[in-house]
């Protein structure tokens, strides 16, 4: 770093040519110059108005002493000691008079006036009062913002004392009392429960009551509601005493009185990752509910998720579909240091923060910093000074503060939640405390950090820093101090003692019932049982509702070709060619908002759609207005919403995910740009899609729509990985389908919103049979029928000629068809399995009946031996279809990669499969080839 002064020879020119400037038209520079430089003239005899310069020694001090003004406010966090453990600040050059040209003397001649401070004397004073501000106790980095609005609140703040006031006596007792009880709690619990996991709080106390400000400050700017995201560290103590989870609960986890936590099986989750439900009485009376969000260890990910269930609770009951007011709840998420920076969905979060369809109206972010990671110190897991240097790049404010100063923290949160109801943003307190165990309280953190933890067991502990504060304050007494101490040990050993007395009897129940529950003996059903529920929409509604989708405002004017295309759907309901998928979808989506159910779409590209099939949003090409038939329908009873998302799968999906499951009237989707993309997300599919059932009782009636077929478009562009849902398929964890005609997708959409009990549903959706024509669906197909598990072969005009069974799903039954018809093959069926789960075992006996004379079942895919469905229902089949039928499987052998990658690769294979699926079976013509494999003949 250079130490040469900003104010010298090589910058009096410079100052000199702005002064000229000033001279001619003082708005020709910016107000902080225009400031200097009056003041300039004031304290050098001379009038702003009377044209004569000031002397250039005058000036060049004042300038100076602006320049030295402003870096205080830059590089003042540099001398803030955050360390708990008395590591010193780095401190800056640039906040010492010296590097700036000037001297303390010289800032003593200065008016503070002359620098925009009436109410100091002196340069000096100024300096002072500044050093007081941002290089003291709290570090502040927010002159980074882009607003002058917002630069200019935090100015303001910083001279008015109503936010930056300290505690009172009253105040400071409280926090007192609340530290005692997180540390009691903590130490308890590690004495009783020696060397057990609870990933304590210990290091960063000052995260619970500042969590208790966050409530009252935000209840009293009017929310009704707080959501808080966090990973393990800490959560037991947050559940406790900001959720209000009793004691005895909390121990009875940890006796393994409550296996199964709040889940419907038998698994349930870790103590450490549950959630929980409370409300609290604020100040002024009123009731505001809290949510703490569950959470696997996928540590960031649940800040996502966060987003959307604050986003979906914001709805106004009652209003106007879609109305929205941020300021009813406020959504909270604590980051850990080493994972803030680390995990790539911080960063989609942030940019997400601020888009139209994302926007929660901000939110408080607090990194609960223990200087290390599991056993990474700070050096190794960033390239950053702070965890929290990221966040400045979305222009987000961040304060730092030292977790041993209980004060400065309540400070940093009053500050945190007046801006973000302010500004509607962001705001990231960087809570610098440490870690008092290893990584969890069995772990031993002396092998990797000896120097660091020998100076935190000689640190005392949070709650101690603060009580000998009080006391040399006058506020409290020692005898206060241990007073509050003994209080809290002492209820936690009367909660204990009756627990072990008298929870012996509960817990031979409670183990009596884990051992006979359908998770310990296997009989946990295939899927949750539901009522059908009837999904026609009749023609006349079908008719009008396709009319007002096709009516736009009279001075609209939509692209021509595409209005072209978009009016070839007035005659679509009543023409032989039939309604193709984008119009069947739009059908559904009207249909399903028009009888009370919102709907919710977001994607990479989902207001047009991937393959231009959807043009849910036009656009005016005169002007650019944009225009959402869907979300204009006269008399809807719901509304419809559709995004497009930013190139972000994890984040996006997390957040619908955190939607649906905090709105249970909305019917919310989510679709990948192409359904390979999905990949990027699996953390939230396996983490939270498909076991919050079985982990949290928590239900999520999420669509994920997932481009899936064949076209010699590429590894990439093929696959979505059907296989990996199918195989995460148990206790009803998901609903898997693969429908082949718009009609079944327009009966899936309508079940889906109307289902009981909710769960999420992954639909494979087509590419190449957008536009098909022998994919389209007749108006009868939506108003007279349903969803339809299996289809049967209804090219079939004998069924006694069937020698070969052909099962398939997907697109791959049109390859096949049209090879069937070509070849006028009589001798096979094809039949669409279109959900995979829960499997249709009835239906398909059902089909499969109705072939007395079939010698073979084949089971064909598009995709290799390994991936697809093969693997899945290899192990259904012989049960539908009769365990002494020969079952035979023809697709792609198993492969690395899901496709070929080039066009002429993929032709050819795709005619082999074809082929060899249309075949006669091997039992009447004779001996099988050696290029066919047949599977688990029976």
């Amino acid at each position: 770093m250079s130490s040469e002064p900003s104010i010298s020879v090589f910058n009096d020119a410079y100052a000199a040519e702005m002064y000229e400037s000033f001279l001619r038209d003082p708005a020709s520079v910016d107000e902080s110059w225009r400031q200097v430089f009056r003041f300039a003239q004031q304290i050098s005899g001379q009038d702003s108005g009377d044209g004569v310069s000031a002397s250039p020694e005058s000036l060049r001090k004042v300038a100076a002493a602006a320049l030295l003004v402003q870096a205080v406010r830059d590089y003042g966090h540099l001398a803030v000691p955050l360390d708990p453990l008395g590591t010193p600040p780095s401190g800056a050059v640039e906040l010492t008079p010296e590097f700036h040209g000037i001297t303390e003397g010289d800032l003593a001649s200065i008016p503070g006036r002359a620098l925009g401070f009436d109410n100091r004397e002196t340069g000096l004073d100024v300096l002072e009062r500044l050093r007081e501000v941002y290089s003291t106790r709290i570090a502040w980095e927010v002159w980074q913002l882009q607003s002058d609005e917002e630069r200019e609140w935090f100015r303001q703040t910083f001279i008015s004392s109503e936010l930056t006031r300290g505690l009172t006596s009253e105040e400071k007792m409280q926090v007192l009392r609340r530290l005692s009880e997180v540390d009691g709690l903590e130490r308890f619990l590690g004495r009783a429960y020696v060397g057990v996991k609870r990933f304590s709080i210990e290091g960063n106390d000052a995260l619970v009551p500042m969590l208790d400000l966050a409530i009252e400050e935000a209840a009293a700017q009017g929310a009704e509601e707080l959501v808080i995201a966090m990973a393990h560290r800490g959560r037991i103590n947050v559940l406790a005493h900001i959720l209000d989870k009793p004691y005895r609960a909390v121990l009875e986890e940890f006796e393994g009185m409550h296996a199964a936590g709040n889940a419907e099986s038998g698994t349930g989750d870790v103590k450490y990752h549950l959630g929980r439900e409370s409300r609290r009485k604020v100040a002024d009376g009123r009731e505001v509910r809290l949510r703490l969000i569950p959470n696997p260890s996928h540590l960031e990910f649940a800040g996502a998720v966060l987003g959307g269930v604050s986003r979906a609770s914001q709805r106004v009951p009652g209003a106007a579909p879609g109305t929205l007011d941020m300021r009813r709840v406020m959504p909270i998420t604590v980051h850990g240091d080493a994972a803030f920076p680390g995990e790539g969905v911080v960063a989609e979060s942030f940019n997400m923060s601020r888009l139209e369809g994302f926007t929660t109206g901000g939110t408080l972010r607090i990194i609960a910093n223990n200087q290390v990671g599991f056993t990474t110190n700070a050096s190794e897991a960033r390239s950053t000074k702070y965890a929290s240097d990221m966040a400045k790049g979305f222009d987000v404010p961040v304060v730092h503060v030292n977790a041993d100063d209980a004060e400065a923290c309540m400070i940093a949160v009053r500050i945190g939640v007046a801006y973000r109801t302010r500004f509607g943003k962001d705001f990231v307190i960087d809570l610098v405390g440490y870690r008092r165990h290893g990584h969890n309280e069995g772990d031993e953190p002396t092998y990797t950090q000896p120097v660091l933890y020998s100076r935190i067991k000689s640190h005392p502990t949070p709650r101690e820093v603060w009580g000998r504060k009080l006391v040399a304050d006058g506020v409290a007494t020692e005898e206060q101090v241990a007073q509050t101490e003994r209080e809290v040990r002492e209820l936690l050993e009367g909660v204990h003692a009756e627990l072990r007395e008298n929870g012996a009897a509960g817990a031979a129940a409670s183990a009596r019932e884990a051992a006979t529950s359908p998770g310990a003996t296997g009989e946990y059903p295939g899927a949750p049982k539901f009522e059908a529920v009837d999904t026609r929409v009749s023609r006349e509604s079908l008719i009008s509702l396709n009319e007002q989708l096709l009516t736009w405002p009279a001075d609209f004017k939509a692209h021509p070709r595409l209005a072209k295309q978009l009016e070839r759907r007035r005659d679509a309901l009543t023409s032989e060619n039939g309604v193709d998928w984008g119009h069947a979808e739009a059908l559904a989506f009207a249909s399903i908002v028009s009888d009370g159910t919102s709907v919710r779409l977001t994607g990479q590209d989902s207001e047009r759609g991937t393959f231009s099939q959807r043009h849910s949003v036009l656009s005016d090409v005169e002007n650019g207005r944009r225009y959402t038939p869907l979300a204009n329908l006269p008399g809807a009873q719901a509304s419809f919403e559709v995004y497009n998302s930013p190139l972000t799968e994890s984040a996006v999906l997390g957040f619908e995910y955190g939607y649906s499951t905090s709105s249970k009237d909305a019917l919310v989707l989510w679709e990948a740009q192409f359904g390979d993309f999905v990949n990027v997300a699996q953390p939230i599919i396996d983490q939270f899609i498909v076991a919050d059932r079985a982990k949290w009782g928590q239900d999520s009636g999420l669509v994920m729509l997932l481009p899936h077929g064949y076209e010699g478009q590429g590894p990439e562009h093929s696959s979505a990985r059907l296989e990996r849902f199918l195989q995460s398929c148990a206790e009803g964890s998901l609903r898997v389908a693969y429908p082949t005609t718009p009609a079944q997708y327009f009966h899936l959409l309508r079940r889906q919103a109307r289902l009981d009990p909710r769960r999420p549903l992954v639909v494979m959706t087509p590419k190449s049979l957008l536009r098909l024509p022998a994919a389209s669906s007749r108006i009868e197909e939506l108003s007279e029928a349903g969803f339809m598990p299996v289809l049967d072969d209804a090219g079939v005009t004998n069924a006694g000629r069937v020698r070969r069974l052909v099962l398939c799903s997907g697109k791959v039954f049109y390859d096949l068809a049209r090879e069937r018809d070509a070849q006028q093959a009589s001798h096979v069926a094809i039949v669409r399995v279109e959900e995979l789960y829960p499997w249709p075992h009835e239906e398909l006996s059902r089909v499969v009946s109705k072939y007395p004379n079939v010698a073979e079942v084949v089971w064909a895919q598009e995709e290799p031996q390994n991936m697809g469905a093969w693997n899945y229902v290899s192990s259904l089949l012989p049960t539908s279809i009769g365990t002494l039928m020969p079952l035979v499987y023809v697709g792609r052998t198993k492969r690395a990669s899901p496709a070929e990658g080039y066009l002429t690769a993929h032709q050819q294979e795709q005619t082999r499969i074809v082929v060899e699926a249309l075949a006669e079976p091997a039992a009447t013509k004779g001996p099988e080839p050696d290029r066919k494999r047949k599977v688990g003949a029976r």
